[in-house]
């Protein structure tokens, strides 16, 4: 929350310098930073805020998944955090654009056009976000009207309705072991000026960090926005590296449309699903299931980077023939596997073998985040870190 005031706040006071049209855009940044007072430090707090404001709220998921945070009476909460989260990328993808530099015009560029890839309603959907054939003015129109006026009021309201129903579910999850015992010890804390105090506290060392953080890192600026000229390698933001490098590995219609769809509907359905007992507060379910995520991690760690050479320098690419099929074939009987196998042979049930699944695409997605950022060179070829421009 308090990271979503900063943006904001910081937000009210960009938008006095901000000129919100292509031929003015990337020259009131630079005026900011150059010209007014404190106009460098303002813009990088608002930067480092947006990114530092997707790790917070993917730690905080994982934090409510791993506990067990989403089981009945926080199911409908669960799916407000969701929602929650899609608005911070929201968010984040539309003031990526509005710098109007190179870094962020291609960015964009590769992000809607992976919209085209969708059967049938790809092109109109592509049309419909660009507001034109190609990225322009009215491109930033809207992204800008979403950034500053549509997505601060559903953040407004998801946050209320989220903390609402905290309340109303009698607060957060207490942590507890799988013997049903308490796993720290349980202290009485004064819900008054104790709490108040613990809250601003860690405000201000929120606060603090930014406030350091963004006087020594800058935002990213680079060269005017230039539509003739087409950066090597251009890239995606880090929050959709994943996206793109799933883009380069398998076919489009699989990485864009059904991969994102499968995700969604799954997520939404997870706080739904029958449980035989009341997990909430256990962290990874039981002992048995602590051990599964370590295997799962560890798997996933050997067979993702394993999986992305294969696919890069076999002929199973999405350019191949057969490449729509195969590797998602080979995707789908790998997971369904070992789901089998958790069940029949790790003696898992089905909360222990959902959790293993679930690490096993979370670092898998990590993985090709990674590889999508920091191993993607000219060409978007495989490389090693230090050659990547």
């Amino acid at each position: 929350m308090v990271l979503i005031l900063l943006l904001f706040t910081t937000g009210v006071l960009l938008r006095f310098a901000y000129d919100p049209f292509p031929g003015g855009a990337y020259d009131s940044i630079v005026a900011l930073q150059k010209q007014l007072i404190f106009g460098r430090l303002v813009r990088n707090i608002h930067h480092w805020s947006a990114n530092f404001l997707v790790v917070v709220i993917f730690l905080h998921l994982l934090r409510v998944f791993f506990s067990g945070g989403f089981y009945p009476p926080r199911q409908l909460n669960w799916l407000f955090g969701l929602l929650l989260f899609i608005s911070c990328l929201a968010s984040n993808f539309t003031g990526y654009l509005l710098p109007w530099d190179q870094l962020s015009y291609w960015a964009v560029t590769i992000c809607t056009g992976m919209l085209g890839y969708i059967p049938y309603a790809g092109d109109a959907l592509q049309k419909v976000v660009q507001g034109e054939d190609n990225i322009g003015a009215s491109t930033l129109r809207i992204f800008y009207t979403f950034h500053t006026a549509i997505i601060p009021a559903l953040l407004i309201l998801l946050s209320s309705l989220h903390f609402w129903y905290i309340r109303r579910a009698g607060g957060v999850v207490v942590p507890r072991s799988p013997d049903n015992g308490p796993e720290i010890s349980e202290q009485p804390v004064c819900s008054g000026t104790n709490l108040l105090l613990k809250e601003l506290t860690a405000s201000l060392v929120v606060v603090a960090f930014i406030l350091l953080f963004s006087a020594l890192f800058d935002a990213p600026l680079g060269d005017r926005a230039n539509p003739a000229l087409s950066p090597n390698p251009a890239k995606a933001p880090w929050y959709f590296a994943g996206l793109q490098e799933l883009l380069l590995l398998f076919h489009p219609v699989f990485s864009i449309l059904i991969v994102p769809i499968i995700a969604c509907c799954a997520m939404g359905r997870l706080p739904y699903l029958k449980t035989g007992s009341n997990l909430s507060g256990i962290w990874f379910r039981s002992q048995r299931g602590r051990k599964l995520a370590v295997v799962s991690l560890l798997l996933a760690l050997v067979a993702t980077p394993a999986g992305i050479l294969t696919l890069e320098l076999s002929a199973l690419s999405q350019t191949a023939a057969g490449g729509v099929a195969i590797p998602a074939l080979l995707g789908f009987i790998g997971f369904a596997g070992y789901y089998i196998v958790l069940r029949r042979w790790a003696a898992a049930d089905r909360d222990e073998a959902i959790q293993a699944i679930f690490i096993c695409l979370l670092i898998s997605y990590i993985v090709l985040t990674v590889s999508g950022i920091w191993f993607r060179g000219p060409g978007m070829a495989l490389t090693w870190p230090w050659n990547v421009p």
